[in-house]
Formats: C-alpha cells, structure tokens, sequence
C-alpha cells in the first residue's frame, strides 16, 4: 500500500503491479531513443535506470527495447505498449497539474502557445522571467504547430502565441520579438562537419528528419523554400515525434536536420551543430507575438510589460 503525506498528490499511482513511474521511465527512453539520454535527464544513474525498465519488462513478459552500444530501440511489441503508456503519464500529469492548481492562479491565468524549443534561449528566458515575477499567477505553456497556436488563440483556449513571423488571421495582432541563427545537425565525422562554413546550396543532396510538431513544419517549408531548383525538391522526411528524437535520429547516419539555436541546451554525444548561411551571413529564423486585439486578461498585460522590457521596440 502506498501512503502519501497529508496535503501532497502522490505520483506513485499503482497500474497492478506497475507505477505510473515505471511508464514514465519507459516513454522517455523511447522519447531519447537511449538510456544514457534519458537518465540525465531524470539525474540518475543509467544503470539505475536501465534495471528499473528492465523490472517493467520482466512483469510485463514483453521486450519493450532493443539495446545496442548506441542506444535503445523501441520493439515492435514495445511501440503499442509505449504510446498506450504515453496516454496514462499524460493523463495522470494533468491530474497532479490540476490538484497544484488549487492553490495557484491566485492572480489569474496566462496561457501562452509556443513552437520553439525550450531548452534554451530567448523564449526559455521570458518564460522563466514571468514565472519568476507573477509567482501567483498560473502559467499555462501549450507546444503546438502554428495552427494549433492560431486555433487556440481563436478559440481563446490560449492568450497568446510565440511563433515564426508569417502567420496571419483575421483579429490577431502580432509584434516582432527576436531572431534565432539556424543550424544543421548532423554527425561530427561527416563530410559536411569539415567545412568552413555551410551554405544552403551545400545541403542540396541531404536527406532531411523533421518533426511534424511543433517547429518542425516550419523548418520543412523553409528547406522546400531554400533547397528546391528546377527538377529538384529536397527529400524532407516527417516524423511524428519530439525534436530530441529527431536529433538522436541522425545517428542512424541516414539523415541530417535542421534546429534552431534554442535547441542545443543539453549536450548531443557524436553530434555537431553548424550555422548555416546565406548571402547576408548566419541564416536566422524570425519569431513574432501573437494575441487577438479583444483580450483584456490582466495577466496577459503583465506578460507584455514583461517582454517590452526585454524585447523594446
């Protein structure tokens, strides 16, 4: 039996015999496509975790990874059990999410749609900054596609948007934030490593992964845009997945990808980022606000004191 201190959520659900810990150790090694990644990222031992998947395995009599010197592949009996798995850690998550919030949002709600990468940059900044400022406020961070930020501001199931510059609907009012540099990923010991630098044309004959979240349609029109020439389109392929598994995906050493600088917080083993240029210098992609003209939220009037002060002009 499991026992929680008075006034706390426990997040040692029992499935059975399983933990909804044990699912979550399992969904982010197939996320990371290896143990090592997915242990530095829980700050524990891989080894540790590593026999902890091995438990939930053992109990469930199927083989959930393939290991291999270079990582873990999810099995064909596993990929079921994984996206199964992915929909209770989700659902739990929202449970603990809701019970927090009885004593949060005491100033309100900020809910704020986002495509970009959070493991560093300008966007993790601003976010960190208001959460820092606006403790009592809660903060709702939505990852989604450019559509997904529209439907929602729409729909005001989000107050504002963080998106590349481009995206235009009746109501909504924009204002330009930042720049980030791109980047190609790729494998330190190929070819294209070696350069002194990188332009567009150099990636003509690339094979591209993408994800088909978040940022990554974004960055699949801009390789169309760059890279097609008479008789030529880039092969771009699209992978239903999160932007780290794209990444840990070029060490198959079939594919390149292309990432926003806000991508390279945590290091990559075997790994390389390279700006990639153009005729102007480093090639940038260009990120904007979005909110509709009738939100009077006051949170949301804080969020843009915030961000005037970081971003004038």
């Amino acid at each position: 039996m499991i026992r929680c201190s008075p006034g706390h959520v426990c997040n040692r659900v029992h499935l059975g015999l399983i933990e909804v810990r044990q699912l979550q150790y399992a969904v982010l090694t197939a996320d990371s496509l290896s143990f090592a990644r997915a242990a530095a990222r829980l700050n524990m031992k891989q080894s540790t975790l590593s026999r902890k998947v091995k438990d939930l395995e053992i109990r469930l009599g199927i083989k959930l990874f393939e290991r291999t010197t270079r990582g873990a592949e999810v099995t064909e009996n596993g990929k079921v059990f994984i996206e199964q798995a992915r929909r209770i850690v989700t659902d739990v998550e929202n449970l603990l999410t809701t019970a927090r919030n009885v004593s949060y949002g005491l100033q309100g709600r900020l809910a704020v749609g986002y495509c970009s990468s959070l493991m560093s940059g300008n966007l993790r900044l601003a976010f960190s900054d208001y959460l820092g400022r606006f403790p009592e406020v809660q903060f709702d961070g939505i990852e989604g596609s450019p559509e997904k930020i529209i439907h929602g501001l729409q729909s005001q199931t989000m107050d504002v948007g963080v998106a590349p510059i481009g995206l235009s609907e009746e109501g909504l009012h924009s204002k330009p934030l930042w720049s980030e540099r791109l980047f190609v990923a790729l494998l330190e010991d190929s070819e294209l490593a070696l350069k002194d630098k990188i332009y567009w044309q150099d990636l003509r004959r690339e094979v591209f992964v993408v994800s088909s979240n978040g940022i990554g349609p974004i960055l699949g029109n801009l390789l169309s845009a760059r890279l097609t020439e008479q008789g030529f389109r880039p092969a771009v392929i699209y992978q239903d997945t999160s932007q780290e598994s794209v990444l840990s995906m070029i060490a198959a050493k079939r594919f390149i990808s292309v990432a926003s600088e806000a991508s390279q917080g945590v290091p990559w083993q075997d790994l390389r980022f390279r700006e990639i240029y153009d005729g102007n210098g480093p090639a940038r992609l260009d990120y904007a606000l979005y909110w509709r003209e009738d939100n009077d939220n006051p949170a949301l009037k804080r969020f843009f004191k915030l961000i005037e002060e970081r971003y004038p002009g």
